[in-house]
């Protein structure tokens, strides 16, 4: 089985729906037989690094709403993420946009690295404080999940892997996301938004038991929706 999942690495839902499918994955029978494929999704393609604004201010202006507001807001998705064992830090977590992070994200899938690179760059973003803009910043974090960090400045310094991260979103759209997390099982089944486990597994079992080991590349249904 193919479970195909769509995110962008300053989602904050998007850390917590890893945690919950994994959490689903370890009580899943065939568990050894799925195979996961991160896709590329930036929620904000124009989002860019500026020195000292906060996440806060960026979603109050986003959203319109006040500081206060967009201060309450990330304490709840700070205490909805503590309960999977997430440590989200919105107080020194840096802006940037992802773009580059994402190609990072294939090139690692290139070597069979992109589940450790997507946890090491979630990570960064949440609990480290991390700058994932910038280069230099992405190529430590390539070399601790083990890629070669040479290669990842190499990559990072042309436009390697551009048309796939653009090609990932396309096909999204096309698939029926209009927002991230978005999880494709076997190209038959799709759940949007990070959803208790319980569904996870739910899903897990009936794509398997109406499809086995084998993926059919048939369109995605319609989307569970929260």
């Amino acid at each position: 089985m193919t479970v195909e999942i769509w995110s962008d690495v300053v989602c904050p839902f998007c850390y917590m729906g890893k945690r919950r499918f994994e959490h689903a994955l370890k009580d899943f029978e065939h568990r050894d037989q799925v195979q996961v494929t991160w896709r590329s999704f930036q929620l904000d393609p124009s989002a860019h690094y500026v020195p000292g604004r906060s996440v806060y201010e960026y979603l109050a202006e986003s959203k319109g709403i006040t500081l206060e507001a967009s201060r309450r807001a990330h304490d709840r998705l700070a205490a909805a993420a503590a309960e999977l064992g997430l440590s989200y830090q919105f107080e020194t977590a840096v802006l940037a946009n992802t773009f580059d992070a994402h190609r990072l994200t294939h090139l690692a899938r290139a070597g069979g690295l992109q589940e450790r690179m997507e946890e090491r760059l979630f990570a960064a973003y949440f609990t480290e404080g991390r700058n994932i803009g910038e280069h230099q910043t992405l190529a430590e974090l390539a070399a601790e999940a083990g890629l070669d960090p040479a290669e990842a400045r190499e990559m990072l310094a042309g436009s390697a892997f551009s048309d796939d991260v653009r090609s990932d979103e396309r096909e999204a759209v096309e698939l029926g996301a209009d927002g991230v997390p978005f999880f494709v099982f076997d190209r038959s089944m799709s759940v949007a938004g990070a959803h208790p486990s319980e569904l996870f597994l739910e899903v897990l079992r009936t794509v398997w038991e109406e499809h086995g080991a084998a993926a059919p590349a048939a369109p995605a249904a319609p989307a569970v929706t929260p």
